[in-house]
């Protein structure tokens, strides 16, 4: 009962399966979710990582994974989703009322604002892509909804190069299973993952009102060890900081 109700209620552990979160995310790393804090009404944030049920088939044709012996009783006992499921894991970038912006080959803009992305965008990429399949756009996201990108730009098919589905590539917030907040495993990769300070530039807020599938992480010592972390990392750092395919 106590691993169920760390599962559906505090943390959750899943797998990297992809490259499109690097360099902040490495395939095969373990990531610790928050899932305590949207039950409390708090809804994502710019610059947060976060995990979210694919809203329209992003994964269509994606492969499941087969969820080797020890993964399987760990789901059974509730400390890793079921094989069936199909997350993925992205930055958000813009929350409801927010106008994201890309042209020529940077930088993203939010409401106007240039965001300095130096810090987690996978060296070598430019923060816009030029082409016609989505690396250029300016939308307004809806009121309960985010769009999301991933840092490897060149390597992400996130909300850019999904509108043309339902959500025209926003995520709805109810999709959201909740932030990812530690690097877990392997152990020397452990660290927490902070807000980046481009997202707290003053007027940001000005015209806002407010790959593979992931699989479950094996490690339930790492998720065990962390779930105290979860509450004095939630935000960002020094006052609480903040797979998809590609």
């Amino acid at each position: 009962m106590l691993a169920l109700l760390i599962k559906t209620f505090l943390v959750q552990a899943f797998s990297i399966p992809s490259d499109s979160m690097q360099n902040t995310l490495q395939r095969g790393d373990r990531v610790l979710v928050d899932k305590l804090t949207p039950w409390f009404g708090s809804e994502p944030e710019r610059g947060e990582v976060v995990v979210f049920h694919d809203p329209d088939n992003w994964l269509a044709g994606e492969p499941t994974p087969e969820p080797n012996a020890l993964q399987k009783v760990l789901s059974w006992i509730g400390l890793m989703p079921s094989a069936e499921e199909k997350d993925l894991i992205k930055r958000v970038i813009g929350v409801g009322g927010d106008t994201v912006e890309c042209k020529g080959t940077g930088p993203l803009k939010v409401n106007g604002m240039a965001l300095d992305e130096s810090s987690y965008v996978y060296p070598g990429n430019t923060p816009c892509s030029q082409d016609d399949q989505g690396g250029q756009f300016k939308v307004k996201v809806p009121e309960g909804h985010i769009w999301v990108m991933g840092d490897h730009r060149q390597n992400s098919r996130d909300s850019r190069y999904n509108q043309a589905d339902k959500n025209e590539g926003f995520v709805p917030v109810d999709k959201v299973v909740g932030r990812a907040v530690v690097v877990a495993w392997p152990l020397d990769r452990w660290t927490n993952l902070p807000v980046p300070d481009t997202f707290d530039q003053p007027g940001l807020n000005a015209s806002s009102p407010s790959g593979p599938a992931l699989s479950a992480a094996p490690h339930g010592i790492a998720l065990a060890g962390a779930v105290p972390l979860v509450l004095l990392l939630r935000r960002r750092s020094g006052a609480g900081q903040g797979g998809e395919e590609g």
